[in-house]
């Protein structure tokens, strides 16, 4: 981080301290808010190899804003919402962020997309006092913060973690099925270490040991090697730490080799894309979960009328991506409009460590934050693709 934006974030006027004591201080922005409107950031990837992630999140968070500012708004205020491409590029990223905090005052940063890329941009939002909300990624740097250093105490995440999601699914997979050699094949970033961790902890807990372990490169697109070793080392469960693409281009390697082996995929895999693009390639798909994908022939309620008006506003059909950026937005609204008319960083600081449950419409655990623990949930579920999409197979699972 450069002298002169760490300067800039450290004297930022409208940045006011948390009433703890001295010695642990967070400074909260103020910058913003106006009596009009609030002004939120976000960066996705809307441009490169996770754009089928970053692209319907984007959308899912207009759809929130627009319905927010047609029901009048937060206590009165209108959501402004910044959208930034990162191109899922850790240095994109943090310039994004930097525009964000000096040219567009954002008082919050809600749903950045990416481990890597919300890594490398955080700090740049603590220095300045911005909350990082409902990010991206479950990697645990996302929620997990040292009280010696109150900056930190500006995260929170409401997404299933990587590493007790993949754990859960893990523990039931080899209990289930029997499995005596677990392997993994993961992306060589942050989001991929914590799927390895998860997977590691859970087999050192079970006292059993790996029988392969391979990484990929993030944006990879040949997976011939990585499948030709686990296949030799014997594997009978391949844990997959990858995302949308990379899941299809292993189930298909492997099918090319006849390897007739179980996949199970982390949380990421679980998006509507997978079976629709992958199609008799990753038919058997097991992956970890934190709700269940709703399809519109069989939705109801407010779940099908959701469904049907995003089809409405974007031409596509919604997915899991989209549900996801809706609930950051959403999840957002609630505590803002918890925080009360005069809204401010300390308040909506206090209101999310409040220990309010947030609900949404599409029946996931409760959201629900307190002052030492910034994670919302890990129930696990696991689901497997059948006939082209995805069904639950066992539900409120924990390792």
């Amino acid at each position: 981080m450069s002298k002169s934006f760490r300067a800039f974030g450290l004297a930022v006027s409208a940045v006011v301290l948390t009433h703890l004591p001295a010695a642990a201080q967070t400074k909260v922005t103020n910058e913003g808010i106006s009596a009009t409107e609030i002004v939120i950031g976000t960066h996705q990837d809307l441009s490169g190899p996770i754009k089928g992630w970053g692209v319907p999140v984007a959308n899912g968070m207009k759809m929130a804003a627009e319905e927010i500012n047609a029901a009048g708004g937060i206590n009165g205020r209108k959501i402004r919402l910044v959208v930034e491409d990162s191109g899922y590029d850790p240095k994109k990223a943090v310039l994004a962020s930097q525009k964000l905090i000096e040219r567009d005052k954002i008082f919050a940063m809600v749903g950045p997309m990416g481990s890597p890329t919300v890594l490398a941009a955080q700090d740049i939002l603590f220095d300045a006092g911005v909350l990082q909300l409902f990010p991206l990624t479950a990697a645990e740097f996302t929620f997990k913060f040292d009280p010696a250093k109150p900056q930190e105490r500006l995260k929170f995440n409401n997404l299933l973690p990587y590493v007790e999601s993949t754990r859960a699914a893990v523990k039931y997979m080899i209990e289930w099925k029997g499995f005596k050699k677990p392997c993994i094949m993961h992306q060589d970033d942050e989001y991929g270490k914590n799927v390895l961790d998860g997977f590691n902890q859970q087999l050192t807990a079970m006292k059993a040991q790996p029988a392969s372990i391979t990484s990929y490169k993030r944006g990879a697109s040949d997976f011939s090697a990585q499948i030709a070793k686990m296949k030799s080392d014997g594997c009978d469960l391949v844990v997959l730490g990858t995302v949308l693409r990379e899941t299809i281009g292993a189930m298909t390697e492997a099918k090319k080799l006849g390897w007739d082996v179980t996949f199970l995929g982390a949380t990421p895999t679980n998006v509507m894309e997978v079976p629709a693009l992958g199609k008799e390639a990753v038919e058997g798909l097991y992956a970890a979960s934190g709700f269940e994908i709703p399809y519109e022939d069989t939705a109801k309620g407010k779940v099908k009328d959701w469904l049907v008006n995003y089809k409405k506003m974007f031409n596509a059909d919604a997915n899991t991506q989209a549900i996801i950026g809706y609930n950051a937005m959403m999840t957002f609204a609630f505590y803002a409009n918890k925080a009360g008319k005069d809204l401010t960083g300390q308040k909506m600081l206090d209101s999310l460590e409040s220990g309010e449950k947030f609900l949404d419409i599409f029946n996931s655990p409760p959201t629900k934050f307190s002052k030492t623990d910034h994670l919302a949930n890990t129930i696990t579920q696991v689901q497997q693709v059948k006939g082209g999409r995805w069904v639950l197979v066992k539900d409120n699972l924990m390792f």
